[in-house]
C-alpha cells in the first residue's frame, strides 16, 4: 500500500471510530443531535476519502467519472429533499425507504463483485459466501422494506394479506437460499446461481413482509434495520473493508436489539410476528361520535379544559393520531400553558407507541417538548393514580385495559395504566379500532370522556378554553 492508500485506511478506521461515539451519543435525546451530526459528517469524510483514493489510483475512465458523478447527484438530491420536506407522520416510511436503499445498495455491491471478478472460479469461500449472504439478505431487506413503506403509506393493505400456501412457500424459499447460496459458494462464476438468489431473496422479501399486519409495523422496520447493517457488514467481508464491517455490524446489531425490546414491548415473540396474521391496518370499521354507544361519554372542549385548568398533575399520553394530525405543536403550547400555571406535566411515550421506534420522542422533540417531561412506559406508569387528568391524544392499544386478560388479540401486551387516572380524557375523531382491530375498552371507562374532534383542532381550541380559565 502506497502513502495515499494508508491514510485512506486510517481515515476509514477513524470514520468507524466516530460511529461508534455517535451510537452512543444517540442514546439519549440531549445528546442525539450530535451523535447524528458526527455519524453524518464521519460518513461525508469517508466518502471523500474514497473518491481521493479513486482519483489516486486512476482506475476509471472520464465516463466512469460522470457516472460516479451523476449517481452521487441522482442519491443526495432525493435524500436532501426527503429530509428536509417529508412530515414528521411520513418518516417511518422514508425510514423504509432508506432500509430498501441500503440493503440494495450493499446487494448490488456482491453481484458486482462477482461478476467483474477476472477468475470467478477461484473465489475462496472467504468472498463467495459472504457474497451470498449479501445477496440474500439485500435483496431480501430491498423488496421487504419497499412493501412495508407501502403498508405505511396506504397504498398496500396494512392488514395481513395471505394467499392459498403463502405459509408454505415462506418455508421453501428460506430452503431455496441455502441450496443457491451453496451452490454460490461451490460455482462462484455461475450466473444462473447468482440471478437465481437474487429472484429467490427478492421474492422472500415480499412474502415475508404481506401477511404481517400493522400492529407490527414498528417491530418490522426495526427487524429490516437490522437486516440492512447485515447486508452493509457482508459487503465489507466481500470488499475486505474494516470500516464497512464495523459500521454495518453497528446498524446490524442496534437494530437487533431494537427489534427484541419493541417485541418485548408487544408480549411477542419474532417469529410470531414474522410469521403474520396480526393487525388490521386502518381498514376497520368506525363509529362515528354521534354513533357512538350509549355507556360512552362525550365532553365539550370546556369541560375538559375545566379539568385541566384545575388539575395539579396531568399526564399526556400522544400516539399516532397526534403524528397524523401533525399537532405535536399545539400539544407542547397546551403544555407549556399548563406547566406555567403550576400544574405537573409529562408524557407517558409506549415503545411501540406510533408506527416506527422512538416515533414519539422525535416527533415531541420538533416541538420543544423538555426532555425531563418524557417519560417512558415503566417510569411513568406508577405516577397514573397521582394524576388528576390522563388526555390520551390517538392513542388506541396502548392503553386497552383488555390486555391485562386472556384470550384476545392483545393480551399480555404491556400498556400504559391510563386508566387508573383520576379522570381520562380522549381526544380521537371516531370510536374507530386500533391496529389490532379490537374495542378499546378505556373508551366505556366511566372515568373516560371522548373529545370527539381532529387532534390539532381540538388542543388548539383546548389552549383556548384553558387560557380564560387561569389568564
Amino acid at each position: 500500500m502506497d502513502t495515499v492508500s494508508n491514510a485512506v485506511h486510517y481515515v476509514f478506521l477513524i470514520a468507524a471510530a466516530c460511529f461508534v461515539l455517535g451510537l452512543h451519543l444517540m442514546n439519549h435525546p440531549r445528546t442525539a443531535r450530535r451523535g447524528n451530526t458526527l455519524s453524518a459528517g464521519a460518513m461525508a469524510v469517508a466518502i471523500g476519502a474514497t473518491v481521493w483514493l479513486v482519483a489516486h489510483e486512476n482506475r476509471i475512465t472520464s465516463t466512469g467519472w460522470l457516472v460516479l458523478v451523476s449517481g452521487g447527484l441522482v442519491g443526495a438530491a432525493p435524500g436532501l429533499w426527503a429530509a428536509r420536506e417529508v412530515k414528521m407522520p411520513a418518516m417511518p416510511q422514508l425510514v423504509s425507504l432508506f432500509n430498501a436503499v441500503g440493503g440494495g445498495a450493499a446487494a448490488l455491491i456482491a453481484v458486482n463483485d462477482l461478476l467483474q471478478a477476472d477468475h470467478p472460479a477461484a473465489l475462496g469461500a472467504r468472498v463467495s459466501l459472504p457474497g451470498a449472504l449479501d445477496i440474500v439478505i439485500g435483496a431480501v431487506t430491498f423488496s421487504g422494506s419497499l412493501v412495508a413503506a407501502g403498508k405505511l403509506q396506504g397504498l398496500v393493505s396494512g392488514s395481513p394479506v395471505v394467499f392459498p400456501g403463502a405459509r408454505l412457500l415462506n418455508v421453501l424459499l428460506p430452503a431455496s437460499f441455502a441450496v443457491g447460496t451453496v451452490w454460490l459458494v461451490l460455482a462462484p462464476g455461475s450466473a444462473t446461481a447468482l440471478y437465481g438468489l437474487v429472484v429467490v431473496a427478492l421474492l422472500f422479501g415480499v412474502t415475508m413482509v404481506l401477511p404481517i399486519g400493522g400492529a407490527d409495523m414498528p417491530v418490522v422496520i426495526a427487524l429490516l434495520n437490522a437486516f440492512t447493517g447485515s447486508a452493509v457488514a457482508m459487503a465489507g467481508f466481500v470488499l475486505d473493508e474494516t470500516a464497512l464491517i464495523i459500521a454495518g455490524m453497528l446498524v446490524s446489531s442496534s437494530g437487533g436489539i431494537l427489534t427484541k425490546l419493541m417485541a418485548d414491548a408487544m408480549n411477542r415473540s419474532i417469529m410470531n410476528i414474522v410469521i403474520g396474521g396480526f393487525g388490521t391496518g386502518d381498514s376497520a370499521p368506525a363509529a362515528t361520535g354521534s354513533g357512538a354507544p350509549a355507556q360512552v361519554r362525550a365532553v365539550s372542549v370546556d369541560d375538559v379544559a375545566i379539568q385541566l385548568a384545575y388539575a395539579r398533575k396531568v399526564v399526556f399520553v400522544p400516539g399516532y393520531g397526534l403524528a397524523a394530525a401533525q399537532a405535536q405543536h399545539e400539544l407542547g403550547d397546551l403544555a407549556k400553558l399548563l406547566t406555567e400555571h403550576g400544574v405537573d406535566v409529562s408524557y407517558a411515550v409506549h415503545p411501540v407507541a406510533g408506527r416506527m421506534p422512538g416515533h414519539m420522542n422525535v416527533l415531541l422533540a420538533e416541538a420543544n417538548v423538555p426532555y425531563t417531561q418524557l417519560k417512558e412506559m415503566d417510569e411513568v406508569n406508577p405516577e397514573f393514580p397521582q394524576a388528576d387528568v390522563a388526555l390520551v391524544i390517538g392513542a388506541n392499544d396502548v392503553t386497552n385495559p383488555m390486555a391485562r386478560r386472556p384470550g384476545n388479540a392483545i393480551s399480555g401486551m404491556p400498556i400504559l395504566d391510563v386508566d387508573k387516572s383520576k379522570s381520562i380524557v380522549v381526544i380521537k375523531r371516531s370510536m374507530g379500532h386500533g391496529y389490532a382491530g379490537v374495542d378499546n375498552e378505556l373508551y366505556t371507562d366511566p372515568k373516560t370522556g371522548m373529545f370527539f374532534t381532529d387532534a390539532k383542532k381540538g388542543l388548539t381550541e383546548l389552549k383556548a378554553a384553558v387560557g380564560e380559565f387561569v389568564g
